[in-house]
Parts: structure tokens; sequence; C-alpha cells
């Protein structure tokens, strides 16, 4: 079972989510700042973080993009509360998904499942693909621009592979949910835009007149390139 950094200011729930997660198998480290956080994953190496959003000193979301400096290690932000903006910039800083406490250790660990398996399937191996400037390497799970490599978390390797796989087909926001998140009830559409934004901005992909991944109004999305 893959180890869990659970950074978490409020010690009912750092208890909670901790000994749920240690029952099922997971080793967790549980952290009560982002700044003690930070400091635990050299040593403790997580294979994910449960990231509070509301933490005193460093937030949440300054610890997301601290982590994302030099890591693409899944994040899925914890918030107590479903408030949109937050949930919003969360996203944009680099998290992978959240979950809106108070919330079941059964529903956590099912998220850990579905973003932890998100790189289990790589789709059509194998081989490297060309397109344009981008070179994606299904097998090595790796993306290129221009010969330089670009570092993507894993829901933004997911999607882009994804989309490449079948390049000019239009995929709603719903089946990209479904099939990048695992959510397969009527999840947060903010998952799929906020993702598709941070994926252009690393592909330098230019939101007005994109190249790659293109909006199909009303709809969802496609992979180009023009």
């Amino acid at each position: 079972m893959p180890r869990v950094l659970l950074i978490e200011d409020d010690p009912a729930v750092r208890e909670g989510v901790g000994l749920g997660l240690r029952r099922r198998g997971h080793e967790v480290s549980a952290a009560e700042t982002g700044e003690e956080g930070l400091a635990r994953i050299p040593a403790f190496r997580p294979e994910l973080v449960l990231l509070d959003l509301m933490l005193p000193g460093i937030n949440g979301v300054q610890v997301c993009r601290r982590i994302r400096e030099n890591s693409q290690i899944p994040i899925i932000m914890l918030t107590a509360r479903g408030d949109d903006f937050d949930i919003v910039i969360g996203l944009e800083a680099g998290a992978d998904d959240y979950i809106v406490k108070p919330a079941r250790t059964e529903v956590i660990e099912a998220r850990i499942k579905a973003v932890l398996r998100r790189l289990a399937d790589p789709v059509g191996r194998p081989g490297v693909e060309v397109h344009g400037e981008l070179a994606v390497d299904r097998a090595g799970l790796t993306v290129a621009r221009n010969g330089e490599r670009v570092a993507l978390a894993p829901s933004e390797l997911k999607l882009l592979l994804h989309l490449s796989a079948s390049p000019e087909q239009v995929f709603s926001r719903q089946q990209l949910l479904e099939y990048v998140w695992d959510h397969s009830y009527h999840a947060d559409a903010r998952l799929v835009d906020a993702c598709v934004r941070r994926l252009r901005h690393k592909l330098g992909d230019p939101a007005g007149n994109p190249r790659y991944i293109q909006t199909v109004r009303g709809f969802g999305y496609r992979f180009g390139p023009l």
C-alpha cells in the first residue's frame, strides 16, 4: 500500500484519517503544519499527499505550489468547505483532486486508489508519438516539447495521454472525469478545466489560440495539433 503524507492541522481529523488509512495497510506520516509536512517529504518519500487547504502559517495552496516546484507527486486537497474560489485556486496550484470534509475513510481510500491508478494504464502502449513539437512516450510515461522534458502531474499526464490517443475526437468533461479521475458519478467539471489550463501552460499552448488541446464550446475538449 502506498505511503501517505497527511498534512492536517485539526487533531481529530488528523488522528481519524491517519488511523483509518493505517488500518487499511498504508504507512502514514502525519504533520500538523505546512512547514512540518514539507520538511518530512525528503526522508519519508510519500507516494501521495493528503493536504488540508486551510493550514496555519503556510496554507495548503502555498504548500501545493512548493511541492510542485520539485515534485509531481499526487496531491489530494482536503477542504472543510465547498468554497468555489478556494477549490479552483488549489486545483490551479497543482492539486490532482479534492475531497470536502468530513469524509469517510472509505471515500478517501477510493480517491487515493483512483489517483494512483491513473498512471497504471498509459493508453495504447508502446512507442513514442510525435505531435508537432510534442513527443509523447507512452511506455516511459514522459512528454517532451522541442526535446525538453515537460514535468507533468499524474492527472495532467493521464489527460494528455487520453486525449492524444484519439486525435480530433471530442470528449465531454464528464467522459474525462470518468476516465482520468475515475469519477463515475456527476462530479465537478472544474477538475477538468483546471487541469487543462495547467497542461496548456506547461505545453506552451496559448489559451486564446491553443495548438494541442482545443475547447469545443458547450461540450468538452479534443486534441489537435493544428
